[in-house]
């Protein structure tokens, strides 16, 4: 028997679950979103009627807000974690007294699941303001800054996002600090001393010398979050509910049309959401691919 013969047989149940509890069912749901399944009517005639339901979707005002609002929040998430996350790695990559306490608070969050977080947060982020004002417009208050009291998430502006950003950058920037302290500890102290002994000053070491090395983190983690935020639903979810309008996002709308038999509607949603994650995705894969078959030549 060939040698590659037993491999294989050790993956193939991970071939098979994956082949079917994956890619079947993203066929099935192209082939869903393709008829008129969108009632729970039992007598309802199936048939296909093409891309109707992306079109039905794509002119839904609804549906352009929810995009609009997951762009504000990607934006707010990617921005709040990245900022976040590289100033906590400088402030640790030195190695200062109590780092691994520091590190342990940074990362804490990622411990907390986003439905826990959210009904933290939602105490935070209340809209009541003046006197049933409580969370932060509570402390606005108290501080005598009553001005910046708002209804954060709840209100209908264009930045209400940025607040549903919020909790989400608590959890997610102490893994950004993670990757970008790795990747500080990865460049070896040679190259920073061969850089001060030519004059560089400390700015120059960091600006010249170690960011550009750290390109390849910085990329993984804007690929990470920003496909996150693509998906961020539990948060949302908990936070704002299904039927927020203000607050909503396509994964939202996903699940209100599934509650309401819309399962042609939800098909081309769910369809639309993949291929955006996909457009992210699928070219860090194939970079990160030639890289590491660069690396292996």
């Amino acid at each position: 028997m060939p040698t590659w013969v037993s491999g294989f047989l050790l993956v193939l149940p991970s071939i098979i679950l994956i082949g079917v509890f994956i890619y079947y069912l993203i066929v099935r749901n192209f082939l869903t979103s393709l008829t008129n399944r969108n009632s729970n009517n039992l007598k309802l005639q199936v048939h296909k009627i093409g891309f109707d339901n992306y079109t039905r979707l794509i002119e839904d005002s609804n549906y352009q807000h929810a995009w609009y609002n997951l762009l504000v929040l990607t934006v707010a998430f990617i921005v709040g974690t990245m900022l976040f996350g590289i100033v906590w790695a400088l402030l640790l990559e030195k190695g200062p007294k109590g780092e691994g306490l520091f590190r342990s608070v940074y990362l804490f969050p990622m411990a907390i699941s986003f439905i826990a977080s959210a009904v933290a947060w939602k105490w935070l982020l209340n809209p009541q303001t003046g006197d049933n004002a409580i969370g932060l417009n509570q402390l606005f208050q108290m501080a005598g800054l009553d001005g910046l009291q708002n209804a954060w998430f709840s209100s209908n502006s264009k930045f209400n996002m940025v607040a549903m950003a919020m909790p989400a950058i608590w959890q997610l920037s102490g893994y950004i600090m993670a990757l970008f302290l790795a990747g500080f500890r990865g460049i070896s102290d040679d190259q920073r001393e061969a850089a001060r002994m030519d004059g560089a000053s400390e700015y120059k070491v960091y600006r010249y010398v170690l960011f550009p090395q750290l390109s390849p983190v910085a990329l993984s983690a804007l690929i990470i979050v920003g496909h996150m935020s693509m998906k961020m639903f539990d948060l949302i979810y908990a936070l704002a509910g299904s039927n927020s309008y203000v607050a909503g996002v396509p994964s939202t709308l996903l699940w209100s049309q599934l509650s309401t038999y819309k399962y042609g509607l939800a098909g081309a949603n769910s369809t639309i959401i993949l291929v955006i994650v996909a457009i992210f995705v699928v070219p860090y894969l194939v970079y990160t691919r030639r890289v590491e078959k660069k690396a292996g030549s």
